[in-house]
């Protein structure tokens, strides 16, 4: 199997270069066959993969070849498919294929339906090239391509000019984390003269004993991930992300982008482990974040950007998990996230498919016997996101909050609050959206139907997944066994022993799980009783609302904050330079010098009469003007 590894990426790859050369001359099927196939083909071998690794326990390494040397510093092109990497192999891959298989259906009758793939089959490569190198520049190429993918697919209907001011928002807020990434990167190569884990990651212990900077690497580290996965400050590219056709949402909040963070920090946890105060700011950050988002995810409307907000405080709670040292329970959210965000969106898309476009909740009501298919898929998705047993969001969110409640009480009280928001918000999108009376046109009434089985099958698919999947990781309080924990205990190996365990009573356990659930069913209910047995519809957007609902409505207005503080500072300060320095300044001087020689130039010409007498004249006045200063000189 080790021979194959290299095809994981190579095949959506080829799939990329095929849809993107025959995009106008290929059939819709056979660019949908390409794309989507290609990307199951690599599935099936990352399926292998992890059997190989599972069975063995042994990473796979594969070099390619010697990438760049420069006296004894060295970088290999080179894949490293472990417990870590095979598992996000199957999240890429897998969720992956179902986005492609759903897009057949959704972009069918796009213009752009073959280019849409082309950069699909690409935004795949870079994500696999993110995860599957064994070297911080390899990862750093993967993760530079899925911005530039994000870039391409966000703008993908670019004749908007609002879906095309989103595409350059993502790209320009994600290149200043990736600054920070890169000189982390500078800094790891300086410390330990090498980019490669291999290298790195066992001496880091004994470098920190020696001075390293590992505090500031770290840092800048952090800021990388901060930037890709969307948290404070560098979050509100994420939302405006919802530009984009909604197969693309899918793929960046569930499959790819977004995780990216969370893997690079999960790969480094022994970099990070060594750096306790920049594991507090990672865990204060990411909490903030996720109560932040969940805050503004309360009162949208906009069925895609609840979803979005949610996917934004999601995240903070991986990073909370990262924060307080629960690397496994952080990346089995991010699992578990993969399926019921993936099928959230996708329904999201089926309820806007149905809805001929509209995406604003208060235009529908009552669509849960119309479309029963995503009804009760995305309600799947929904009690697994909202951390209701026994769907799997509760299970990784719990250990989360665990991990939490062990680390500090102040952060289990927040995170336990945002999850009871987590529940409140998205059965208020479920009950707004499915239960009630309808809404919305009549003419939208007329058309609403059911999507095709190619996007239907895979909801169906992720809603199974969304509801079993908490079980790899059934806490010892329920009579199971961890099996991602320890699939997973040979990467977190060097952290669990400098962090040591932190054991919670079985007691304790379940208080915590209780309240929890308790909270969840609560906000639930609430959510119930205001807009199903309430009948409440948020206002219009001529309405007046409350203060505090206008701040929520208006995502507390960071935009506008960051407009003003930086947007137009920076404006002002471009035409500052622009008019003054540059124009005033530069091209008055080097313009002055130009014109100033014009203008002699013009003068002296005029001495070239061609009038003879005159030159014989000007040659004496010469003649007599040099005899004189002889004479004066002697």
């Amino acid at each position: 199997m080790d021979k194959l590894i290299w095809l994981i990426p190579v095949l959506p790859l080829a799939g990329f270069i095929i849809n993107g050369l025959g995009r106008n001359t290929l059939s819709k099927g056979i660019i949908g066959a390409i794309g989507s196939l290609l990307v199951l083909a690599s599935f099936g071998i990352s399926v292998a993969t992890f059997f190989q690794v599972k069975s063995t326990g042994v990473p796979v390494n594969v070099n390619l070849f010697d990438w760049i040397s420069v006296g004894d510093f060295h970088i290999q092109m080179a894949f490293l498919v472990d417990q870590l990497s095979s598992i996000m192999l199957l999240i890429i891959t897998g969720v992956g294929f179902l986005i492609h298989l759903y897009s057949v259906g959704y972009m069918h009758d796009d213009a752009g339906f073959g280019k849409f793939f082309a950069y699909l089959n690409l935004f795949v490569f870079f994500m696999l090239l993110l995860v599957m190198g064994s070297n911080y520049v390899v990862m750093f190429i993967g993760w530079e391509g899925v911005g530039l993918c994000s870039y391409l697919l966000i703008g993908f209907w670019y004749t908007n000019p609002s879906y095309a001011d989103a595409a350059k928002k993502a790209f320009i807020m994600n290149r200043i984390g990736d600054l920070g990434f890169l000189l982390g990167i500078f800094l790891l190569m300086d410390q330990f003269g090498s980019v490669a884990y291999a290298d790195i990651f066992p001496k880091a212990v004994g470098a920190v004993s020696h001075g390293a900077p590992i505090v500031l690497i770290t840092m800048l580290l952090f800021v990388g991930a901060v930037g890709k996965s969307a948290q404070l400050p560098l979050f509100t590219w994420l939302p405006d992300a919802m530009a984009g056709p909604t197969p693309v949402s899918a793929l960046i909040h569930a499959a790819t982008m977004v995780t990216a963070g969370i893997y690079m920090i999960a790969r480094s946890n022994i970099l990070f482990t060594l750096a306790p105060t920049t594991m507090e700011v990672i865990a204060i950050v990411g909490l903030a974040t996720a109560a932040f988002a969940a805050l503004i995810a309360l009162t949208q409307t906009d069925i895609k950007k609840v979803l979005a907000y949610s996917t934004v405080s999601q995240l903070g709670y991986m990073f909370l998990g990262l924060g307080v040292g629960a690397y496994t329970g952080a990346f089995f959210h991010v699992l578990t996230h993969a399926f019921f965000k993936a099928l959230l969106f996708l329904g999201a898309g089926s309820v806007i498919h149905a809805m001929s476009g509209e995406q604003d909740m208060r235009k529908m009501g009552g669509l849960k016997g119309k479309i029963k298919t995503t009804f009760i898929t995305m309600l799947v998705g929904t009690i697994a996101i909202a951390g209701i047993p026994p769907f799997s969001g509760f299970f990784s969110k719990d250990e989360i909050l665990a991990a939490a409640f062990a680390h500090s009480t102040i952060f289990y009280v927040v995170g336990v609050i945002t999850a009871g928001l987590t529940s409140f918000y998205m059965f208020r999108m479920m009950y707004l959206t499915f239960w009630g009376k309808f809404r919305g046109t009549h003419e939208q009434e007329h058309h609403l139907h059911e999507s095709p089985a190619n996007m239907t099958i895979p909801l169906i698919i992720l809603a199974v997944l969304s509801a079993i999947a908490g079980a790899i990781g059934v806490p010892a309080v329920l009579g199971g066994h961890h099996e991602l924990g320890a699939f997973l205990a040979p990467v977190f190996e060097g952290s669990t022993k400098l962090l040591g365990e932190h054991e919670l009573s079985h007691s304790t356990e379940w208080i915590l799980m209780g309240t929890s659930v308790l909270i969840a069913l609560a906000a639930m209910g609430y959510a119930y009783s205001k807009y199903v047995s309430g009948s409440s519809v948020p206002v219009s957007d001529e309405e007046e609302r409350p203060a505090l609902v206008n701040l929520s409505y208006n995502k507390f207005y960071i935009d506008e904050l960051y407009d003003k503080i930086i947007r137009k500072p920076l404006d002002a300060l471009s035409t500052f330079l622009y008019r003054v320095v540059e124009k005033m300044g530069i091209d008055g001087f080097v313009n002055g010098l130009g014109q100033g020689t014009m203008d002699t130039s013009k003068g002296l010409r005029l001495l070239q009469t061609g009038n003879v007498g005159f030159y014989i004249f000007m040659m004496v006045v010469g003649i007599i003007g040099i005899l004189i200063y002889s004479l004066v000189k002697i």
